[in-house]
């Protein structure tokens, strides 16, 4: 029995019919694709101007032949009632709800219509099915947050029961918990790992100290895809090394679709069916292939909520060599909230800070994770959890890298702690600007 697809439609969400509108749409060949998207671009903008009061007050000056007269949305602008935001003819009762997770500091309630849910599901099925994982059949290795009070955990035990997955907790990372993880892939036939990356990488780590390569207990496991947070070149080698898979890089976002993924040939494919992507500068212009600049997005078929030229907040590359059909994201920088500015005025994108902490600060395995926060313009806090406490040598080490890479004159504290303080989900958000 096909329980996953069973469950969607139960819900509403013609799976089925998403599935073969799907693939239709991949099937176009390149100069067809391109009219495609035209057309849907067009169509839904028409359509929220139409039938959606906000959309409407928004879009005054929008000429549906000028695609840069379209305003850009920001998540200021949908923080507000959502009911203020639906389409006509929606309500809260008829659509699918959710809620973002605030990792921008600006969270919201969105909507989308079920057939714009079901296509997200078709996109996200059709990626996976790049690694022979079928949803109605492959066992998920989840490693997740979940709610902690008895009606959320119950609803997402549920889920995770149609949905053919056993779930991790992301909030016990001791080594008590990971080797009741490992016991459970002994004693179970999983066909894949999802999950947070951070929480993954502490699983490897346990592997590697105990020296285990993890497909010879679960010779089942095919592949582990990661999402919701930066995966480093050298955690992808770590996990690919420990769990004997390959490790595939997930992009997305709750309120749009599944956004990238990294496909066979090791590149980053953007979902390019059901969304549109730009590249934009600080002036709103369309930035070339291979230059840095916001992520932009607009939601073809959403007929509930306008997610239309969309700046999700993050700051990314596209490849030279996409194209209209298959853009290719070159590289995902960080959040345009998460940028490091300097008391010269210098700016440098958090995660490129994160990432010279990280070379320095766990080349010996005795810090097994860290958060870095900006304080003030000259003060940075680095958090961590380790066996031992830093050395001053250790430490003077960190701060002359930090300087070389950054700037002088620049205030470095370490604060050695138990845990790490995660959200609500479960996301470990690596690097925290306090300044105004």
């Amino acid at each position: 029995m096909q329980l996953f697809d069973f469950s969607l439609k139960l819900n509403g969400f013609d799976i089925h019919k998403a599935k073969a509108a799907l693939n239709n749409i991949k099937g176009k060949n390149a100069s067809d694709f391109e009219a495609y998207i035209e057309e849907q671009k067009k169509a839904i903008i028409s359509y929220h101007l139409e039938n959606n009061s906000f959309y409407k007050t928004l879009g005054k000056s929008i000429d549906l032949e000028d695609w840069n007269s379209v305003p850009i949305l920001t998540k200021r602008h949908l923080q507000q009632p959502l009911e203020q935001r639906l389409s006509n003819g929606f309500t809260t009762k008829n659509v699918y709800l959710n809620k973002t997770s605030g990792s921008s500091g600006d969270p919201f309630v969105f909507a989308k219509d079920k057939w714009s849910h079901a296509l997200t599901w078709a996109e996200i099925t059709d990626r996976f099915g790049w690694y022979n994982i079928d949803f109605n059949k492959s066992k998920q290795a989840r490693f997740y947050g979940i709610p902690l009070d008895k009606k959320g955990y119950y609803k997402e035990r549920l889920k995770d029961y149609f949905s053919n997955r056993f779930r991790f907790s992301v909030f016990d990372l001791s080594d008590t918990a990971h080797e009741a993880t490992l016991e459970k892939f002994r004693t179970t036939d999983f066909d894949y790992i999802n999950g947070y990356t951070s929480a993954i990488v502490q699983f490897a780590k346990y592997l590697k100290r105990k020296n285990m390569i993890l497909n010879s207990v679960c010779t089942t496991l095919k592949v582990c895809v990661v999402t919701s947070e930066m995966l480093f070149d050298d955690d992808k080698t770590l996990l690919e090394s420990r769990f004997g898979v390959p490790v595939v890089n997930e992009y997305g976002a709750s309120e749009l679709d599944l956004i990238a993924f990294q496909n066979p040939e090791d590149e980053w494919q953007l979902n390019s069916e059901t969304l549109f992507i730009e590249i934009l500068d600080e002036n709103d212009s369309v930035l070339p292939y291979g230059e840095e600049g916001r992520i932009v997005i607009t939601s073809l078929h959403n007929k509930a909520h306008p997610f239309i030229r969309y700046d999700i907040g993050d700051i990314g590359i596209l490849s030279k060599k996409s194209t209209i059909k298959k853009p290719i994201l070159k590289k995902l920088i960080g959040r345009t909230n998460d940028i490091v500015i300097l008391p010269s005025g210098k700016k440098a994108a958090g995660l490129t800070f994160y990432y010279i902490t990280k070379s320095v600060i766990e080349n010996d395995g005795n810090v097994s994770e860290f958060i870095v926060a900006q304080l003030h313009l000259d003060t940075f806090k680095i958090s961590y959890v380790s066996k031992h406490k830093l050395s001053e040598v250790e430490k003077r080490t960190i701060k002359n890298e930090m300087i070389r890479y950054l700037e002088p004159n620049i205030t470095i504290n370490f604060e050695r702690v138990e845990n790490l303080e995660r959200s609500k989900s479960g996301k470990l958000k690596q690097f925290t600007s306090h300044i105004k």
